[in-house]
């Protein structure tokens, strides 16, 4: 499988501590390398608070695991404190992402969940999916480049190309939906379900009617309708003008 099943175990080195590293499960492993992915997407820099805020966890528990793995060389931590994935472990943390949107592909083109349903259950489903099954599900599916939001499979070229956030686009230009950002799916999960229900979804054309900074209000027209988006949402919609 390719993602960790084992505990993991190591001594940290240069001026860190020269002490054992805690002994980490598996899935701790996992879901921390998984983090790390998401926010280096689409963040500048990985910061331990961010983590901590991310997985809903204490500044101490995200300090002394990521010194953990540290030490196993699964992540660097820079003079700043930053967070980036080693080579081993961005090869993990892509593994448990194809895993995942994968997943969310075959539960909405085959199961027809809608969005925020496939996104809860492929959570749940990708850590116990071995490289050999997420292979034979990516030959059933055809191998898709993305997932259902927009974000690329890892491994896969994206289908589209230079994307701006939605808020960002000129007002009357017209573009389409591409991506849904990964890190708003996670810190809204109510986004997904609201953008199903608004008929918001990847492919669709939209023109930004106006916006209004006083009320953090933005007027999308999509097809016949207009759809009043809060500002933080417009910039969770990653379109292509055009």
């Amino acid at each position: 499988m390719g993602t960790i099943n084992a505990v993991a175990e190591g001594r940290t080195t240069g001026a860190t501590t020269s002490r054992p590293a805690r002994v980490l499960r598996g899935e701790t492993i996992n879901h921390y390398l998984e983090t790390v992915y998401y926010i280096a997407y689409e963040e500048d820099r990985v910061r331990p608070s961010r983590i901590a805020e991310w997985m809903g966890v204490s500044a101490p528990t995200v300090s002394a695991t990521l010194a953990s793995l540290h030490a196993s060389g699964w992540v660097a931590i820079a003079a700043d404190r930053s967070v980036t994935l080693t080579e081993k472990g961005r090869r993990t943390a892509e593994m448990i992402v194809r895993s995942h949107r994968l997943l969310e592909r075959w539960l909405t083109d085959k199961l027809r969940l809608d969005w925020a349903e496939a996104d809860r259950e492929a959570q749940n489903l990708a850590p116990v999916v071995s490289d050999e099954l997420a292979d034979r599900l990516d030959d059933h599916l055809g191998h898709p480049s993305t997932c259902p939001h927009g974000n690329v499979i890892p491994g896969r070229d994206a289908p589209y190309g230079t994307l701006i956030a939605l808020a960002d686009l000129e007002p009357g230009r017209w573009a389409r939906i591409r991506r849904i950002s990964e890190v708003a799916e996670h810190d809204a999960p109510e986004l997904l379900s609201f953008l199903h229900q608004q008929e918001l979804f990847i492919g669709t054309r939209v023109r930004v009617e106006g916006s209004s900074e006083t009320s953090g209000a933005v007027s999308v027209r999509a097809g016949r309708r207009s759809v009043a988006l809060g500002t933080g949402t417009a910039r969770s919609i990653w379109v292509e003008p055009g």
